[in-house]
């Protein structure tokens, strides 16, 4: 099935998704031109290649995203530290939930790809099930680990043959995105799959 992504912000810039691959990127007027039969998707602000975040065993091994249900206990913003090194010893069931709901939490912010090298099976399931790509970890990555690090790492630009991953950031322009930050996510598409989108 065909299906064309396009951003307010970026016409020149739309993608069609066969399957799992991009079928061709260019001005959305052209590949609506050149394949009617396309499923148009449109989306506000900028259409990109997603974002790599180098902070995968931090965030998905060393943090604790909570159940909604936990929130009497736990609160609902992601536990670090001792803290959560304390409920995963508590109760190192706990480990695999957790990591799924971080890469919820990743996809939401626009990540397509981690880095670092993740220990656990618990970690590494959860990303090889959402379908995360997995990229090269720099020696020394800069800022604190977060889900919108600053620099803000944005993969190399889509090409036809290429897995449909990407993500949409509801800004003006890359500036913009660098500025507000990955929190203005509202689409995220990994091999053809609509896998996070902003409600």
């Amino acid at each position: 099935m065909l299906t064309l992504h396009v951003a307010e912000a970026t016409p020149g810039s739309a993608v069609l998704v066969d399957g799992a691959l991009v079928a061709a990127v260019g001005p959305y007027e052209d590949l609506a031109a050149a394949r009617p039969e396309a499923r148009v998707r449109r989306w506000p602000g900028i259409l990109t290649p997603g974002l790599l975040n180098p902070y995968g065993p931090e965030l998905l091994e060393q943090t604790y995203h909570p159940d909604p249900r936990e929130a009497a206990e736990f609160g609902t913003e992601p536990i670090t530290g001792e803290r959560a090194r304390a409920i995963f010893r508590a109760d190192p069931a706990r480990l695999g939930a957790s990591a799924r709901r971080g890469v919820q939490r990743m996809l939401a912010h626009g990540t397509v790809a981690v880095a670092g090298e993740l220990r656990g099976r618990a970690a590494q399931d959860a990303v090889r099930r959402a379908g995360l790509a997995v990229g090269q970890r720099p020696p020394s990555p800069p800022g604190t680990p977060s889900l919108s690090p600053a620099p803000l790492i944005l993969l190399p630009a889509l090409a036809p043959g290429g897995p449909a991953r990407f993500a949409v950031f509801d800004v003006p322009d890359r500036a913009a995105l660098v500025r507000l930050g990955a929190s203005t996510c509202v689409a995220t598409v990994l091999g053809g799959r609509l896998v996070h989108r902003r409600r």
